[in-house]
């Protein structure tokens, strides 16, 4: 049913993911599917990497770590933006597009008091995605 699954993270809180990654796990071995780790980045100098070539190297990392700690192949895409900030909804989006995937699998929080203004990454990708999103609290 599912052949391509993409789990997008934040390099910055990989702490807060585990639900979304051990979801990820389980139906991408239950459906034999390829998993995509797929992160949000500028070029400029920030909290995890001073450029896009060493947070994509940091992402691979993050990548093989996680296909040695869980039995399956994890692959890496780093996706570079001006502005994260603005882009990343879009840029998740159009990623998930040119990978082909069928299905996200997407870390979120609990929606507050700004939810009723602005809508989540996770909220806005399955809203406007035209495949499945799976939304992980």
């Amino acid at each position: 049913m599912y052949y391509r699954i993409m789990v997008p993270v934040n390099l910055e809180h990989t702490e807060k993911l585990e639900k979304a990654l051990a979801i990820s796990v389980d139906i991408a071995k239950l459906y034999k599917a390829e998993l995509y780790v797929v992160s949000i980045t500028s070029g400029a100098p920030g909290k995890v990497a001073h450029n896009f070539a060493e947070f994509t190297q940091k992402l691979e990392d993050f990548a093989a770590e996680q296909t040695k700690l869980r039995g399956i192949k994890f692959s890496a895409k780093a996706v570079i933006s001006p502005d994260p900030a603005v882009d990343a909804d879009d840029a998740l989006k159009a990623t998930a597009e040119n990978l082909d995937v069928d299905l996200v699998i997407m870390a979120s929080h609990v929606p507050g008091f700004l939810e009723y203004f602005y809508a989540s990454r996770a909220g806005y990708l399955a809203s406007h995605a035209t495949i499945s999103v799976f939304v992980v609290r």
